[in-house]
């Protein structure tokens, strides 16, 4: 008794000569498409999350099933294999978390050991907006924009290594300017990222004193007031 053909088997017999490849080729592609996609996406949510994740809490955010889930924890879990990354794939707490590799530790370590910038004040989020937008910009210039002195904000600035001198003005003033630490703080690539100015919509009060604050700074700066 010859056996029956599979029902795949049957279907290529029954396409035209030449076809049967191609119809084997879009059913595999059809089949798997999908693993790469759900895997992708879980690893994304594991990297965002600070928690780990059970296969249920995956399951239910990607709207696949929890044999899908598994096959694609499984594959993360050949792909973080210790020794092949940074990062590992861990099961915590019944959930599954990315952890950074053991050897990397000691590195780590020194990294994070760095002092942290701690929040900005009023008056060196102003200093620090006002050497941004005008720089290269003397401390006697940001005064006057500000209407107060600038000398403890610059100096915490300077510290913070959020501003750095960029020369002197004709007048022999130290000029300021932002440096590569005032970017990566506020996740620019460059200065063109700034926002732009225009589309800040003061009310007339604070725009007719912003308008006399940089008249007077513009009039000090380009008359012969020292800066």
């Amino acid at each position: 008794m010859s056996a029956q053909p599979g029902r795949g088997e049957g279907q290529l017999r029954a396409l035209p000569g030449g076809q049967e490849e191609a119809s084997a080729a879009s059913e595999e592609h059809t089949a798997t498409q999908g693993a790469p996609a759900l895997t992708r996406t879980i690893e994304a949510l594991l990297f965002l999350s600070t928690d780990p994740l059970t296969p249920a809490e995956l399951a239910d955010a990607t709207g696949a099933g929890r044999e899908a889930v598994g096959e694609a924890l499984a594959e993360l879990g050949e792909q973080y294999a210790p020794g092949l990354r940074g990062l590992r794939l861990r099961e915590l707490g019944g959930g599954w978390t990315f952890a950074s590799d053991p050897e990397t530790e000691e590195a780590a370590r020194r990294l994070f050991s760095r002092p942290r910038v701690a929040t900005l004040s009023p008056a060196q989020a102003e200093t620090l907006a006002i050497v941004a937008y005008m720089q290269p910009v003397s401390r006697p210039e940001i005064a006057r924009i500000r209407g107060v002195s600038a000398d403890s904000a610059t100096a915490s600035l300077l510290d913070r290594g959020l501003i750095e001198e960029a020369g002197s003005s004709q007048f022999g003033a130290v000029l300021y300017r932002t440096t590569v630490q005032f970017l990566k703080l506020f996740g620019l690539r460059s200065l063109e990222d700034l926002p732009d100015i225009a589309r800040w919509d003061p009310t007339p009060e604070e725009q007719s004193e912003l308008r006399e604050r940089l008249l007077r700074a513009g009039e000090a700066r380009g008359g012969g007031d020292a800066a």
